[in-house]
């Protein structure tokens, strides 16, 4: 029989469970593709369960397999939606479907496909890795989707259930890590924050010619990415963006990221400002891209006014070499503080403040921007995410025992 030590440096057969388009430009896809990367280099094999929805990434080591499609459901919205529980059905059966046509070792599920993962994962005598990307009662609060006590309750048991049967936890950010190290038992835990550089997967996109590049000559340009939804705080931005611009001469906003219908609702409502004429709505691009606009940017901001959990493009922009300017909040502050990044309170007079004082003061924003990609390289760089990852993978085969290659597990009450 291989021994625990032997079995940490082995392959793991890995079924992976993500509720999500995959891939697509946003938060937890982000997340699950650098899980995949940081596995796949540690050499396990890593088969993705996903929605028949997003692009495929070619990575060694990596298969994609698509649920069944639900008819006239052709994108999902972030957040708890009918779409989406429609979507989990789909996406439990090819779970089941999976682990009855193959022995994986570990099941590692993504936010609520843990509901069902943890029961499949002890049926089929895998290890369950729990990856907690948000509290699932507090996502029906935050999107005000199905936000009623009755379901939050429920909610809450589940999550309490998975968290207590996982034999690891990964959390994304010190709130998440507060509420579930708690209930783990006492079995491996990890604070992975979504800190890997897209750029080690999407490289950064080379124009062709310089007619492709991405320039605003006579502009400064602020310059917000991300998702349109309504937490992020973007009509926050917008009236905030309206004052800054009275004092900063050539002030212009660029908004990457957003659905069509959003990025229709939020070119309204900078008509209804007056300042549609120094917005620029990009849309979604390619993540090769980004770093394009980044270098156009002068400011980058993040208005988000509600929820707890770190956002993801918050470590790409500790690294972009740009001053960032963030409503001081604790969704920014666990990561954030003032010698770093510019932190105002979430009103238009408070952040339009921050953004003038950057743009003014040349010295304090090229010395907010040091000292950022101090704090990335020293805590949130690409290579310290990859250590995370594979040390908590050995800590949990490590605690349990385990054979790889699909073999069986021993310990902890399994065999």
């Amino acid at each position: 029989m291989t021994t625990v030590s032997q079995a940490t440096h082995q392959s793991l057969k890995i079924l992976m469970v993500a509720p999500q388009p995959f891939f697509q430009p946003r938060g937890t896809p982000f997340s699950v593709l650098h899980r995949i990367r940081a596995l796949a280099a540690l050499g396990h094999r890593v088969d993705l369960i996903t929605y028949p929805l997003g692009e495929d990434v070619p990575i060694p080591g990596l298969s994609i397999r698509r649920s069944i499609g639900v008819p006239f459901v052709r994108d999902v919205k972030v957040g708890p939606s009918v779409a989406k529980l429609l979507l989990d059905v789909s996406l439990f059966f090819a779970t089941v479907s999976a682990l009855r046509n193959e022995r994986y070792d570990v099941v590692h599920s993504h936010e609520e496909a843990a509901i069902f993962c943890a029961p499949l994962a002890r049926k089929f005598r895998a290890l369950h890795v729990y990856d907690m990307h948000s509290s699932l009662p507090q996502q029906l609060t935050n999107f005000e989707a199905f936000n009623f006590a009755p379901i939050r309750k429920v909610f809450e048991r589940l999550e309490r259930r998975v968290l207590t049967s996982a034999h690891g936890v990964i959390t994304i950010c010190k709130d998440l890590a507060d509420l579930a190290v708690p209930k783990c038992n006492g079995k491996p835990h990890a604070l992975i924050e979504n800190a890997a550089d897209d750029m080690m997967i999407f490289g950064q996109e080379q124009p062709a010619d310089e007619t492709a590049r991405v320039e605003f000559p006579g502009r400064r340009v602020l310059l917000y990415t991300g998702t349109f939804e309504p937490y992020q705080g973007l009509d926050l931005l917008l009236d905030a963006f309206a004052l800054a611009r009275t004092k900063v001469e050539n002030a212009h906003l660029v908004l990457v990221g957003g659905r069509p219908r959003q990025v229709e609702t939020f070119q309204s409502q900078a008509r209804d400002r007056g300042v549609h004429d120094s917005t620029t709505f990009v849309g979604q691009v390619h993540p090769s891209r980004i770093q394009s606009y980044i270098d156009a940017a002068e400011v980058i901001v993040s208005p988000r006014t509600v929820g707890t959990n770190t956002p993801l493009k918050i470590y790409g922009y500790l690294r972009s070499g740009r001053p960032i300017v963030a409503t001081d909040m604790h969704t920014h502050t666990q990561t954030l503080n003032a010698k770093v990044a510019v932190l105002v309170p979430p009103t238009p007079e408070g952040f339009a403040e921050g953004i003038v004082r950057v743009l003014n003061d040349r010295p304090y924003a090229d010395a907010l921007a040091k000292a950022a990609r101090k704090l990335s390289d020293a805590e949130y760089s690409d290579d310290a995410y990859m250590r995370k990852v594979a040390d908590f993978y050995r800590s949990v085969t490590e605690r349990i025992g385990l054979t790889g290659g699909g073999g069986r597990l021993h310990g902890d009450g399994m065999v």
